[in-house]
């Protein structure tokens, strides 16, 4: 029997139309999910701007797509090169 495929209608919250912009990442993870943090780190101050919690299944097919765009993007556009990592001494978070 065929899989009778459903189309599912996405709308967005309003206030997530325009996106938000980061130049950070935290991520962490228990067992059972990862927490993605995302920053907007414009010294003296930083903001989380969103924040990601999915399951390792989930996690592990957003790299795959990642990756995969990644890879279309440098067909098209040539290599994507890394940036400089931020000074060690930079500090990103709450001080105590």
């Amino acid at each position: 029997m065929a899989e009778e495929k459903k189309e599912i209608r996405v709308e967005f919250q309003k206030e997530l139309i325009g996106g938000v912009y980061a130049n950070s990442l935290s991520i962490q993870h228990t067992a059972e999910e990862f927490i993605l943090d995302f920053f907007l780190i414009a010294p003296p101050t930083g903001v989380v701007t969103a924040r990601i919690i999915t399951s390792p299944g989930h996690m592990k097919r957003i790299i795959g797509a990642m990756q995969e765009n990644i890879r279309k993007y440098e067909e098209k556009f040539g290599e994507i090169k890394p940036s400089k990592e931020p000074k060690p001494h930079s500090q990103i978070g709450f001080k105590p």
